[in-house]
């Protein structure tokens, strides 16, 4: 008996396994006929279920033959439940459509908050744009290695991104087009910049996890506004889900720089956010008692680990009538950079610069990074919707720079290691915010024949930099080793408050009138908008020093720290009549009128804007100036034509012309100097707005639900480009002030490409851009005058490329994605070529930065409970950032720092080191 059923045993199984079957099948959208990615298939009352693949297709094992009924469910689309039919074999015929529970994507408009949180949304608002656009969607946000909105945009094409000190971007450079010549919105409503001397706004500000899409607008219709030269960055926050939704995360982690090396911080506990002068009064003499001594307590140590965290929670009620949706991050990391600077100056009539000194320097920063995101929106009826958003964000920054500087001069002796020193330490603490409220109205009348939109807004941007402080040391090197020596004999200790706020208050309105509709429209838009922007800018600076008895006490001798030292208050009255402090006001009213028309093949959209703008400053401490006060006021008609031509289905030409401008900012038009990072500034009173003329034709293929191929071509025309140039001096410690001016024409054209594929579970995306610009500007150039025999300066015409332009940008990911078995992972390298980043006032001394390549990587495990683990790893490769001059000079060679290096000399060597991190997440809905 036990052999019978050892043998039938195995039979039946066998048996059973044969009468099993498989199903497999697609699911599609119904209106356009694409795959869906992620879609979820069950098979109902078997407890069977699986999810589509990147081309959309499923398979279900084991399924006994017989009428089963499939439900499919996806986000943003109706659930469909369908019986079918399984066959003992051949049940690969299956396809299913799903239809969309919204139809918000059809038209697409500036102010449009809904949709393109997923690839595939963010594939169809790019096809059906006006605008010549990108757009990073929020799901490539959150699987990708970046954390703020600056690093997201080093992922479109054309765009790169220009670092702050400690390595994480800050400011995205558009086709070229340095960071001035771009504005940023958020839900289409441009927001004001907290920095201290421009209106472009730090996007290292924004954490990206806040955020539904990111646009980049390459192009302008009339219902935009006009400064963009370059594009518009468009941040699209989090919009209120049909069902109940929580995403929440936690991660942390470390950087590599401080398992190397320490992190060294003070503490700013005690620092008075106003100035002895604001809390006494003008007439107060400061003394030491009036400045915390914590900028000077500095620690040492190893720092605690990066946490970063964010939640957002959101639903809709009364049947869809009422959304409401609030969103928090919370980023606290700590980052370094490992720094070399070495001092170019121009000698005699040398063509190329000698170095004349070393700045060896190390940064430790602490970044608390905050974003609040909310947003409350409620439709009346089909015709009526209006909502009420509100986004806010801090970022403070704590900062220690630790700088040893060695003089090549006479005792300067590298062999028996011999040289005079000067140590530098300076506490920095820059809180800077943003907070933007608008209230906003949708109305259509007559069977959607007229339709209103409005908005009434409300925005502030503040900048408080509170008791920055420096102090510096004589020191001396013999025999290799390094000591502190005394006080420098010239303001050894400054103290300096420096604090800006920029308060918004704008309406804008658009108002559409449809003259026909059918298998083609015409629709005449006109509208405008009204900002009254008001700034205010202090600057207040303390120079401290030693008594005449205590002018000689050495470090590590007569005291053994910073806070032990006596010091006097040179300036006691605090040193008020500064040009910094100031008044400023802008006020812009625009209008525009635009007709749009499309039929089944062509769409076209032409027009007109025009905008007013009327600029002022008052300097309230004017120091001799001769302009204290002073406006600007003028008017631009800034005409576009954009036009489609539907190719096919997929597959489009996309042609557009428009004229821009780009402003001044506040700062850039006050005269007076100021003191920067490593060259005085000087404003420039009579610097004039920027005009434009721009072209472009881009070929757009989107084949698949989140493919796309786009090849594209641009032109533009600059008239009085703004500029930065040195005005006098020739090293960057001396007399030099950067000034902004106009320099004439100038050009830029390029190409760009950007691909995206998909093959079962392996993606790639990659875009390239070529960028070609020239501007010709006055340099200087020193020679010896043939008559007298003396060294003369001379002015000559140089032409290069724009400041912050690379010729070659280029970007790849590939990506992994298995919606089975819940894996999602990339690799993303980045390419920026080399690109000028100062520009000197002597012919063919400008400065360089090197190529750089950043490679980064994140992945992520999703498991069946709502909770998913990731990984995210930054700058793998700790690629240098490299600054050079394009020559050498032979004098430099005694300095034995390895400066020369493909007739290249080397300016500046930073590194960051890599940063890791590890997190949880949970989903619900």
């Amino acid at each position: 008996m036990n052999k019978l059923l050892q043998i039938l045993l195995p039979l039946l199984f066998c048996a059973t396994i044969a009468s099993a079957a498989k199903i497999k099948g697609r699911v599609y959208d119904k209106q356009s006929g694409e795959v869906l990615v992620g879609a979820t298939v069950v098979l109902e009352n078997t407890g069977k279920a699986t999810t589509t693949g990147l081309d959309g297709a499923f398979e279900i094992k084991d399924v006994t033959p017989g009428q089963v009924t499939i439900r499919i469910s996806y986000v943003t689309y109706k659930t469909i439940k369908q019986e079918i039919t399984v066959l003992k074999e051949d049940n690969d015929r299956f396809k299913f459509y799903m239809e969309s529970a919204s139809t918000d994507l059809n038209e697409v408009v500036v102010r449009a908050s809904t949709g393109g949180s997923n690839d595939r949304d963010a594939r169809r608002i790019e096809q059906r744009a006006s605008q010549i656009m990108n757009i990073v969607s929020g799901k490539a946000i959150e699987v990708s290695p970046d954390l703020t909105v600056a690093n997201v945009m080093q992922r479109v094409s054309g765009v790169s991104i220009e670092r702050n000190s400690n390595g994480d971007g800050q400011y995205a450079i558009i086709r070229g087009m340095d960071k001035r010549y771009s504005y940023t919105l958020v839900n289409g409503v441009k927001i004001p910049s907290p920095d201290n001397k421009y209106r472009y706004v730090p996007l290292d500000l924004f954490p990206a996890d806040l955020l539904d899409r990111l646009e980049v607008q390459k192009s302008l219709t009339p219902n935009l506004e006009g400064d963009a030269i370059g594009g518009v960055t468009n941040m699209v926050m989090k919009n209120a889900p049909e069902q109940f939704q929580i995403n929440a995360n936690i991660a942390t982690g470390y950087n590599q720089m401080f398992i190397d090396r320490k992190f060294t911080s003070f503490d700013a506990s005690g620092i008075q956010h106003k100035s002895p002068y604001e809390i006494n009064g003008r007439d107060y003499n400061a003394t030491q008692s009036d400045f915390s001594k914590g900028v000077f307590d500095y620690k040492t140590k190893h720092p605690a680990p990066n946490v970063v965290g964010s939640l957002s929670l959101g639903q809709r009620f009364f049947d869809n009538k009422l959304g409401v949706i609030v969103a928090g991050s919370y980023q606290n990391t700590y980052r370094g950079n490992n720094s070399t600077i070495y001092t170019p100056s121009v000698a005699g009539t040398d063509e190329y610069s000698v170095i004349t000194s070393k700045s060896e320097r190390l940064y430790s920063v602490q970044q608390q990074r905050t974003g609040l995101h909310g947003k409350v929106d409620y439709a009346f009826d089909k015709n009526n919707k209006i909502s009420l958003y509100n986004v806010y964000v801090n970022l403070r920054t704590q900062e220690l720079r630790d700088a040893i500087s060695t003089t090549y001069n006479g005792v300067y002796d590298p062999a028996n290691g011999n040289a005079e020193l000067v140590y530098n330490t300076r506490s920095r603490l820059i809180t800077q915010k943003v907070y933007n409220s608008t209230l906003h109205g949708d109305h259509k009348f007559f069977d959607d024949k007229f339709k209103v939109q409005w908005s009434a807004v409300y925005s502030t941007a503040q900048n408080d930099q509170p008791q920055n402080a420096e102090i510096e040391l004589n020191g001396i090197q013999q025999n290799g080793e390094r000591k502190r020596l005394s006080l420098v004999n010239t303001s050894p200790v400054e103290m300096r408050w420096q604090r800006n706020t920029d308060n918004d208050k704008a309406g804008y309105l658009d108002l559409t009138y449809n003259i026909f509709r059918g298998t083609k429209s015409l629709d005449f838009s006109i509208g405008g908008l009204y900002r009254d922007k008001q700034r205010s800018s202090f600057y207040n600076n303390y120079v401290l020093a030693p008594s005449a008895a205590n002018a000689n006490l050495i470090y590590g001798q007569d005291y053994q720290n910073y806070t032990d030292l006596q010091l006097v208050v040179s300036n006691p009255t605090g040193g008020v009549a500064n040009p910094l402090t100031y008044d400023a006001s802008e006020k812009t009213s625009a209008g525009y009128g635009m007709l749009t028309y499309k039929s089944n093949k062509l769409e076209l959209i032409g027009g007109a804007r025009v905008e007013h703008t009327n600029q002022g400053y008052h300097m309230l401490f004017a120091q001799g100036e001769s302009r204290p006060s002073g406006n600007q006021i003028y008017t631009d008609v800034l005409p576009s034509l954009t036009a489609k031509y539907h190719l096919t289905e997929k597959s489009q030409l996309h042609a557009a012309y428009y004229k821009a401008l780009n402003r001044p900012g506040f700062y850039e038009i006050v005269p007076g100097t100021s003191p920067g990072e490593d060259y005085d500034e000087k404003g420039n009173a009579d610097l004039k707005r920027a005009l434009a003329d721009n072209y472009d034709l881009r070929y757009e293929l989107f084949p698949g639900a989140s493919e796309q191929l786009l090849v594209g071509a641009f032109y533009k025309k600059i008239k009085d480009p703004i500029e930065y140039v040195f005005q006098a001096g020739n090293t960057v410690h001396s007399n030099v002030a950067l000034t902004p001016g106009n320099f004439g024409n100038a050009t830029n054209y390029g190409a760009e490409i950007d691909y995206i594929k998909f093959f079962n579970k392996i993606g790639v995306k990659a875009n390239y851009t070529y960028t070609h610009s020239r501007i010709t500007t006055t340099k200087n150039k020193r020679q010896i005058n043939s008559l007298n025999g003396d060294i003369e300066t001379v002015d000559v015409q140089q032409t290069r490329p724009l400041y912050g332009q690379s010729e070659h940008i280029a970007n790849v990911s590939l990506l992994y994605k298995d919606t089975k078995k819940g894996w999602d992972a990339q690799i993303a390298a980045a390419y920026t070529g080399p690109r000028i980043v100062a520009v000197s006032q002597f012919v063919n001394n400008d400065q360089w930065q090197q190529g750089i390549i950043q490679m980064d990587v994140s992945a992520e495990k999703r498991f069946k409970n709502n909770i998913s683990v990731f990984i995210k790893a930054n700058n793998l490769l700790n690629t240098p950032y490299k600054l050079y001059i394009k020559g050498t000079n032979p004098a430099n060679d005694a300095l034995k720092e390895n400066l020369v290096q493909d007739g290249h000399t080397l300016i500046r060597n930073d590194h960051y080191g890599q940063s890791y991190l590890l997190g949880v997440r949970y989903k619900f809905n």
